[in-house]
């Protein structure tokens, strides 16, 4: 099967009063047409400048590296410069579904006047079209009475029928490529089940690719194919989701999935990574995780290894500075 998504050796920087910055360094991955891509770490990892990058939606202090590609539908979309060509990948063969709905929304204009709105501009409908499939849509995403959210403002809609709106705005162009940036973060038990069965139905339906980012290990074991582990703006592990979970062979990946409650051992203490995730204006040399690694080599240690994915199993890939680590 051919690939939706190619992304080649993207570094994404940023210039700030304190200096340029590194957010995201050197990462590769793909993405098959049906396929689910899961992207966790902790805040500050670099996931949602990831995927901002796919849609060129990062601020315009941001500078990526000449030899980046980002291949969409056998076009690089870092060459795209003109509103045209970004029309094509913003709403028309890309969504995205924000963390926060609230946000997203204009809140003094009405939700289906912005539904109608990106319609009319990525498909060649008329209004009254353009109408009948944002509705049907809102539908289809299981909000009630339909027709009369379809009239509200996002402050008139709960937590999960805002989500559940996005996601139906976000769906409605038809895309290639759907981008769920923490889509069940702010969202309660019960409702974040009904939004990942949601996702999952329309996946088979679509058969779109779907980038998942999170920071829940519980739910990429639910939504994703695959999944990339992502530490200050590096994957340092990537492969199927099975096989990450049950067998992790980086100390971060092995970190995050002990930080995990245990439903077998109630009483047992929580086991948080220790210290924090570096500043980017302190980016440690070397491997990035050495300063919170629980067990790092001498050569890690002293900021000398050599960085880079090898491949540990069929399709298991993990920085090579890393796997006696840990």
């Amino acid at each position: 099967m051919s690939n939706l998504l190619e992304v080649k050796n993207l570094d994404v920087k940023f210039d700030t009063d304190e200096g340029r910055i590194t957010a995201v360094e050197n990462i590769s991955f793909t993405l098959q047409q049906g396929k689910v891509l899961g992207i966790v770490g902790e805040s500050g990892s670099g996931k949602s400048v990831t995927a901002k990058s796919i849609m060129q939606l990062n601020p315009g202090n941001t500078f990526y590296n000449n030899n980046a590609e980002i291949i969409l539908d056998n076009e690089n979309t870092l060459n795209f410069v003109s509103k045209e060509d970004l029309r094509k990948i913003r709403g028309g063969k890309v969504s995205m579904i924000f963390q926060e709905p609230m946000a997203s929304f204009a809140p003094a204009i009405k939700i289906g006047k912005q539904m109608i709105e990106q319609l009319l501009i990525h498909r060649d409908i008329n209004k009254e079209d353009a109408k009948k499939i944002s509705i049907n849509m809102l539908n289809r995403v299981g909000i009630a009475d339909a027709e009369k959210r379809f009239n509200q403002y996002a402050f008139e809609l709960s937590g999960g029928m805002r989500q559940r709106a996005m996601i139906a705005m976000a769906l409605s162009t038809m895309p290639k490529l759907l981008l769920a940036d923490e889509p069940t973060t702010a969202l309660d038990v019960t409702i974040q089940a009904q939004v990942i069965d949601l996702i999952k139905d329309i996946i088979r339906e679509y058969q779109m690719g779907v980038i998942f980012i999170t920071h829940d290990l519980g739910v990429i074991a639910q939504v994703a194919d695959e999944v990339a582990v992502m530490y200050l703006g590096r994957i340092v592990e990537k492969g199927p989701v099975n096989e990450i979970l049950k067998n992790p062979k980086h100390p971060y990946t092995k970190g995050l999935l002990e930080a995990l409650p245990d439903i077998n051992n109630l009483d047992a203490p929580l086991k948080p990574i220790p210290g924090n995730i570096p500043s980017p204006l302190d980016r440690p040399t070397a491997c990035v995780f050495r300063t919170r690694c629980p067990n790092p080599c001498d050569d890690c240690r002293e900021g000398k290894t050599e960085m880079g994915l090898i491949e540990v199993e069929p399709g298991h890939w993990v920085d090579q500075c890393c796997i006696n680590c840990g």
